[in-house]
């Protein structure tokens, strides 16, 4: 395989797994909830909170995405019945999230009450990291993703799996940054902007869902119609 095609396709997982998975984390959504519970908290405080959080997700993220996979394996599920299942679970995030009324300020309001800073702050991975931000929607997408990378082509799945580990790196990056610039970027974007990016976000995510299972689709419709040629030529 030529060395441009390997290219292309280290660039256009990196960018799938990306837009895939970014709008289900959703930082601009959840920086809100931060700054909420972390009020009163010094910036040095937020910042190492924030980079906890991030580690966290990265972590969690690249097992479900490379190592999911192989514990369906062991249950004999196959990777186009993941890709139609993965994808309807994206999809459903993605319409409740199109759906979806504008940041809850109360909820925000319950969950300060519910922990403290100092909580909070021993309790980096769980709510913060799960299930607040990388949830079981999160999860079920980056399994889904990692259905998608695989190919009989050696060097091409190496590519693709290539561009994935970046993107996870990218999207805890992007929460790192809204999280730890929680309080200047929500004044800068304010209710209306955040409101659109959420919408555009989720129409992305719906999208991508809905061609995540017809991948799935086809490649069960094309075992099907090989099964039933291999069953007529017997």
């Amino acid at each position: 395989m030529a060395f441009n095609d390997l290219i292309f396709t280290f660039g256009r997982s990196f960018l799938f797994a990306l837009a895939t998975l970014l709008p289900i984390l959703n930082p601009p959504a959840v920086a809100p909830i931060f700054l909420t519970l972390t009020e009163g908290a010094s910036t040095s405080a937020r910042t190492q909170l924030s980079k906890r959080v991030a580690v966290n997700i990265f972590i969690m993220l690249a097992i479900a995405m490379f190592g999911g996979n192989v514990v369906l394996g062991f249950f004999g599920i196959s990777l186009p019945v993941v890709r139609v299942g993965g994808g309807l679970l994206v999809i459903a995030t993605a319409w409740r999230l199109v759906g979806a009324s504008d940041y809850d300020a109360k909820h925000a309001q319950d969950m300060a009450e519910a922990y403290s800073f100092e909580q909070i702050r021993s309790k980096a991975f769980y709510p913060l990291t799960f299930p607040m931000i990388c949830g079981p929607g999160a999860l079920s997408a980056a399994i889904t993703i990692g259905a998608t990378l695989h190919d009989e082509r050696s060097l091409v799945a190496a590519s693709k799996f290539a561009g994935s580990l970046p993107a996870i790196a990218v999207a805890a990056l992007v929460v790192y940054l809204c999280l730890r610039f929680a309080a200047q970027f929500l004044h800068k974007l304010g209710p209306n902007g955040t409101a659109v990016l959420m919408r555009l976000s989720a129409f992305i995510l719906l999208c991508l869902g809905v061609q995540i299972v017809w991948d799935g689709v086809h490649e069960l419709i094309m075992v099907i119609i090989h099964d039933s040629m291999s069953i007529r030529n017997a």
